[in-house]
């Protein structure tokens, strides 16, 4: 089992900038591929972006690509997302999810075995 507990979230100015932590504990964090997604009102869970285990391969949404980061401290067991120039359309819970099935993890959401509760993001107009 992995427990993953986001933080982070908040509400912001369009323009603006947040960074989400996702914790994890439980099994080897390293093991694990590790992605960020999100969930507005009334739509599906959409990815965002996914880092490898060693934190060396990224990939991410053409929505959020050149504005979101992805990065992971393996000795903290902690996966970050860092979020810039922030639209009202990025508006939604986010979740992280962990993947051992997939080097660099997997843009479904349906790979992932380990989910966090997710954390509200909300982004102001």
């Amino acid at each position: 089992q992995v427990q993953l507990v986001e933080s982070g979230g908040g509400v912001v100015q369009a323009g603006g900038s947040l960074r989400l932590s996702c914790a994890a504990s439980g099994r080897t964090f390293s093991n694990y591929a590790m992605g960020w997604f999100r969930q507005a009102p009334g739509k599906e869970r959409e990815f965002g972006g996914a880092v490898n285990w060693s934190g060396g391969s990224t990939y991410y949404a053409d929505s959020v690509k050149g504005r979101f980061t992805i990065s992971r401290d393996n000795a903290k067991n902690t996966v970050y997302l860092q979020m810039h120039s922030l639209k009202p359309e990025d508006t939604a819970v986010y979740y992280c999810a962990a993947d051992r099935r997939h080097f660099a993890g997997s843009r479904l959401p349906g790979e992932y075995e380990y989910w966090g509760r997710g954390t509200q993001v909300t982004v102001s107009s």
